[in-house]
């Protein structure tokens, strides 16, 4: 498609991509630590955390409409989603932080690693794309929800666990649960962490799948309110192939005149 086409044509979700706020140096130095201990051992809260998370890792797994499916896990971290997963699966990643899984007893289920979906071949497909705690830490969240969509066969499902970000149960649990843990250990306001990790409310992922597929549902956990709910859940299908590529052409032209712009100053 001719670059000109674009010229003059607005981007939908203008906010996108997103600039991550950087973290003072008394939070880099123990920052990948502490990523670690977050992820796979570290305080009560943080275990009592993960064992709440395992509502998420349950929904996800109840979208399986077959035993034999080809799977894609974006942010697949220290691989702790695979063992929900039952069946002959073709299971692929995404995960740029290899330390969270090069030592996973799990890896040996894995087909491809990939470092970001853009990696991905264009033609290959997935029967279910699926992420659990991922995408409120996206960068550009709509080029992924998007490329993920091109990256779906007709009937595939698209499914995302994530905290309730923005809601008022979750901020009070991870400021009095992981944040007060995180304080007496480092003596560090924990809120610095998460402005850095957490880019995106759960409101704006709603919307952004909502925009790229037609049928989206939605459950929470504890409670259906937003404000109420620590976790919520999204099943989206019936993609439309349609805008995933107009907004990946529109992200390329934007790419490729800044890059002009750059050359020619």
């Amino acid at each position: 498609m001719n670059i000109t086409e674009h010229a003059g044509e607005p981007q939908p979700f203008p906010q996108f991509p997103k600039v991550r706020p950087p973290l003072p140096q008394a939070y880099l130095s123990l920052y990948e630590s502490e990523y670690l201990e977050n992820r796979a051992s570290g305080s009560l809260a943080n275990k009592t955390a993960r064992m709440l998370e395992s509502w998420m890792h349950a929904k996800v797994r109840q979208t399986a409409a077959k035993l034999s499916e080809e799977i894609l896990e974006i942010g697949a971290g220290t691989l702790n989603h695979i063992p929900w997963e039952r069946g002959n699966l073709r299971y692929d990643i995404v995960e740029p932080f290899r330390k969270l899984f090069e030592n996973s007893a799990n890896l040996k289920l894995v087909r491809h690693v990939y470092s970001d979906i853009k990696e991905i071949p264009k033609e290959r497909r997935y029967d279910r794309i699926l992420s659990v705690a991922v995408l409120e830490h996206m960068v550009d969240l709509p080029s992924v929800v998007a490329l993920s969509g091109l990256h779906l066969h007709q009937h595939g499902v698209f499914c995302a666990g994530i905290p309730s970000e923005g809601a008022w149960l979750w901020e009070m649990a991870w400021r009095y649960g992981t944040g007060t843990s995180f304080r007496r250990r480092t003596g560090l306001d924990y809120a610095m962490m998460m402005h850095h990790e957490h880019l995106n409310t759960a409101a704006e992922i709603e919307t952004c799948i909502r925009y790229f597929f037609h049928d989206v549902s939605i459950k929470r956990f504890p409670l259906r309110l937003l404000p109420l709910s620590l976790y919520t859940f999204l099943h989206a299908i019936k993609v439309h192939k349609q805008r995933c590529t107009r907004f990946i052409e529109l992200r390329e032209h934007t790419a490729t005149a800044k890059a002009n712009s750059i050359t020619n100053f």
